[in-house]
């Protein structure tokens, strides 16, 4: 009699009844628990957004959801639109957020449905012969399921855990990742309005001081080489502010894109006018080490990745010699014979692959996640020392700039008018000294900037995304160019 080959291995007939069984009927009572895992690692994730960003995360899933969600975005953009505004917004509104949350998703449903044995197979055969005799009807049925599956069973659900560890990890990272992107993406759109405000304030004395010029040259009281400084300084100064201007504008749209703004709601985004004062807190540079080693989302996905990989180790030095074992049970029935019943084993036979190359390279891997764990680690405390050594030098700058830069100007500028009203020097001198307190105050914002950016790299080294380290921007000397006078 000719069967067909049955797929699988276990035969409902033929089946040990003692923890294979037991594990088969787990499997079965966990075949509905993917969408509970999912939530579930949703919450993991919306914890850590409310205690380590301070934001809420919002999956929208339903035009409910999202209705609500526009709604208090709408509310939010009623006013200059903060940092943590931006933040709460990224989090619950921009599309890049979504996609986030839904790809993690669908990665903890991959991991739930590996820790999943394949369905039990059925095979029906139907075979008619037709002779002298008269006709004969044959049936054949078998059931089969992979007893190997069964019996790593353990194995694989402790491996989909760890895969769904891996998923929250890799969540926790991106979500890092686009608040750190947020938080500097806003600092620069604020820093970019401010320089441009200035700027147009230089143009505007510029254009005053080459105006004058003009007039003073036509009255013969000056020069054709003095106008001509004030008329390239102005030139500069115009220059310069179409840059500035044009900064803004792209920082402003970059800021939009990360918040995901349609175009209804970007034209009525408002910004602060000014960057927040610098805090009076220090950081102390071996508590935020230690917090790097200890928190760190990606030492500790290496970690995970590490113990993953040993795991499987262990599992291929079993699996690269046996690699399947199939049991089926039979029931076939001929036209005139008695009913058969039974069962089928089949096992492969390691006579041309012994397993050493599985078990090298699983060797092999494991070895390259043991020494990628200890760089990981050697990088992070690192980047944080960097980071840290930026967040202390851009607020002594700023700090600099603020106390005393910025009011030692203040002070000439106080001192140039009482002269200028003793008439003890020019108006050009006036207005050159002038331009030097403003072009001293955009280095200021810029160096406040500077900070805001180290801060949020600061804040992404310490909760563990591996961010590019800062550095500082150089600024122009605030000399007195353009200056003029008799």
């Amino acid at each position: 009699m000719q069967r067909l080959k049955p797929y699988g291995l276990l035969g409902l007939l033929a089946v040990p009844a003692g923890p294979a069984v037991a594990a088969l009927c787990t499997s079965l009572l966990l075949a509905g628990c993917a969408t509970s895992v999912v939530d579930d690692n949703f919450a993991t994730l919306g914890e850590f957004g409310r205690q380590r960003l301070g934001s809420e995360l919002r999956w929208l899933r339903s035009e409910e959801a999202r209705h609500d969600m526009m709604q208090e975005v709408e509310g939010l953009l009623a006013s200059p639109l903060g940092a943590d505004e931006a933040v709460r917004i990224a989090l619950g509104y921009s599309p890049a957020l979504q996609v986030l949350l839904a790809e993690a998703a669908a990665a903890s449903a991959d991991a739930t449905q590996s820790a999943r044995i394949a369905n039990p197979v059925f095979t029906f055969e139907r075979l008619v012969r037709n002779g002298h005799d008269g006709r004969e009807l044959e049936l054949g049925r078998t059931l089969g399921i992979s007893l190997f599956d069964i019996l790593l069973l353990p194995a694989r659900r402790e491996r989909a855990a760890q895969r769904q560890e891996t998923t929250r990890l890799q969540a926790s990272v991106a979500l890092v990742t686009l608040v750190a992107d947020v938080r500097r993406a806003w600092v620069r759109a604020v820093s970019a309005n401010q320089v441009a405000r200035y700027r147009q304030d230089v143009a505007d004395a510029a254009q005053a001081a080459a105006e004058l010029a003009r007039r003073m040259e036509g009255a013969g009281n000056f020069s054709r080489l003095q106008r001509a400084r004030q008329q390239a300084f102005h030139s500069d100064a115009v220059a310069e502010l179409a840059r500035s201007q044009q900064q803004a504008a792209a920082s402003r749209e970059a800021l939009i894109r990360f918040l995901g703004l349609p175009a209804a709601q970007a034209a009525r985004l408002k910004l602060p006018d000014r960057l927040p004062d610098l805090p009076a807190v220090e950081r102390d540079e071996k508590e935020v080490t230690q917090a790097a080693l200890d928190e760190r989302l990606d030492v500790r996905l290496a970690r995970a990745e590490l113990e993953a990989t040993a795991r499987e180790l262990g599992l291929t030095r079993v699996t690269s010699v046996v690699n399947g074992l199939h049991v089926a049970g039979i029931d076939n029935r001929e036209t005139g014979e008695r009913r058969q019943r039974g069962f089928e084993v089949e096992l492969p036979l390691p006579l041309f692959d012994f397993g050493d190359a599985s078990r090298a390279g699983a060797e092999a891997r494991y070895l390259a996640a043991l020494n990628r764990t200890a760089q990981v680690g050697a990088e992070a405390a690192s980047q944080v020392r960097e980071s840290h050594a930026a967040w202390r030098t851009t607020q002594a700058l700023a700090r600099h700039y603020r106390d005393e830069i910025v009011p030692l100007r203040q002070t000439i500028s106080d001192e140039m008018v009482l002269q200028y009203n003793g008439m003890l020097t020019d108006v050009f001198e006036l207005l050159a000294d002038a331009r030097s307190r403003i072009t001293s105050v955009i280095h200021a914002i810029e160096a406040e900037r500077d900070f805001w950016l180290a801060d949020a790299t600061l804040d992404a080294a310490l909760l563990g995304t591996p961010v590019a380290p800062f550095s500082l921007q150089g600024l122009a000397p605030s000399g007195d160019a353009g200056g003029g006078g008799h």
